[in-house]
């Protein structure tokens, strides 16, 4: 009975030794997943999709250009308003331009136009100048390629003949007054003269009614053209100093259209 048992365990570990229990393969089994990430060719990196390159702005002089507009050519000074129409403030700035029976030229922007249509047509019918301020008062518009400044401009003014078809458009003033040689001259190849400025109260940075009225009273001059607004924020402070800068001025100098 003994030499049964060790012989069954005998013919066991000869049967292991020759790997019957694997049908005649190595006894190391195949790996049960893909080698790893590292053993693999590396995956393509994409190119980068190369976006088109903008031309880089031109640089600002460092004067301002010649063939600007900067005074009447006479006595009496010139009143401008910049960045509207604007539904809230263009109206009230109307109404007392009318009380006060003077006139101003106003600098539109192509998207307020286009909003606001029916304020143009009021500028205009009240007998004031219209002038070309830019579609969205870009300030590196005059920076940009002459291409693209003259695309702002003629869609500037399609949008104000789409109101108004048979208007006027003699001006064209660079927002922020940040002017080249090169949006001058496009403008004058679109038939408008380049409309600067000599009063600038800074009623942008929205100072009280008193601090407008007081700067423009100081630097007006006889055949100033004198800067304010009537859109791009709150204007409330422009308007409540309008009914006595209009008066001062036109006792003081008279108030003029710009020819």
């Amino acid at each position: 009975m003994r030499t049964r048992v060790l012989l069954a365990c005998v013919t066991s570990l000869v049967l292991l030794a020759t790997g019957c229990g694997s049908g005649g393969d190595s006894p190391q089994a195949s790996p049960s997943s893909p080698p790893p990430s590292a053993a693999l060719p590396p995956e393509p990196t994409p190119s980068p999709s190369l976006a088109p390159t903008k031309p880089p702005l031109r640089a600002l002089p460092a004067k301002l250009p010649a063939g600007l507009v900067r005074t009447t050519g006479a006595e009496g000074v010139a009143l401008t308003f910049d960045d509207g129409p604007d539904p809230t403030w263009t109206p009230k700035v109307l109404d007392r331009l009318k009380k006060a029976g003077v006139t101003a030229t106003f600098c539109v922007v192509g998207k307020q136009v286009r909003k606001h249509p029916d304020l143009l047509r009021r500028i205009v019918r009240e007998g004031h100048q219209l002038c070309n301020h830019s579609w969205n008062h870009d300030l590196d518009l005059a920076r940009r390629p002459v291409a693209e400044i003259r695309a702002d401009l003629v869609r500037t003014n399609k949008e104000i003949r789409r109101a108004v078809p048979d208007a006027e458009i003699p001006f064209y003033r660079q927002p922020g007054g940040r002017w080249t040689a090169e949006v001058v001259r496009v403008a004058k190849k679109l038939d408008m003269r380049s409309l600067h400025w000599t009063v600038d109260p800074q009623d942008w940075a929205r100072p009280t009614a008193a601090t407008i009225e007081k700067r423009v009273k100081r630097t007006a001059k006889p055949g100033a053209v004198v800067l304010l607004h009537d859109g791009g924020g709150n204007r409330a402070a422009t308007l409540a100093a309008c009914t006595k800068v209009i008066a001062a001025l036109k006792r003081d100098l008279g108030i003029t259209k710009l020819d």
